[in-house]
């Protein structure tokens, strides 16, 4: 009989170490995980728009031969700087929502969790 209670304990405690401890961390770890790949992916498309940018204009003042050249090119940094100015803009507004996502939904599982432990409480 003190087997079967032992067991009956132990299966009580692994169930409140799942719904109060396990569960809520497995849950926090994969949105953390998402909201890394996520911002790590916003990164890596900036990163590269920029480098691409970059070696373009490098390009094109390598191309550089005469004054009218110059001229055409030094015209071009004005629309390169606007689109740059708007990628710029564009990519911080994507981790923006990004962060405030991961707020959110970090929110709700706190909520979440705190809801579980009061009626299990209850």
């Amino acid at each position: 009989m003190n087997d079967f209670m032992n067991n009956i304990n132990f299966g009580k405690t692994t169930e409140q170490l799942e719904t109060f401890f396990f569960g809520p961390a497995r849950a926090y770890a994969a949105l953390t995980l998402d909201y890394s790949e996520k911002l790590a992916n916003a990164q890596f498309d900036a990163i590269k728009a920029y480098s691409d940018t970059s070696l373009s204009q490098a390009r094109a003042a390598m191309d550089i031969k005469d004054a009218e050249g110059l001229r055409s090119y030094i015209e071009g940094q004005q629309k390169v700087a606007k689109d740059l100015g708007e990628r710029v803009k564009g990519d911080t507004e994507k981790v923006v929502a990004l962060n405030q996502d991961f707020a959110q939904q970090s929110q709700k599982l706190v909520e979440s969790s705190v809801k579980t432990a009061s009626q299990s409480a209850n």
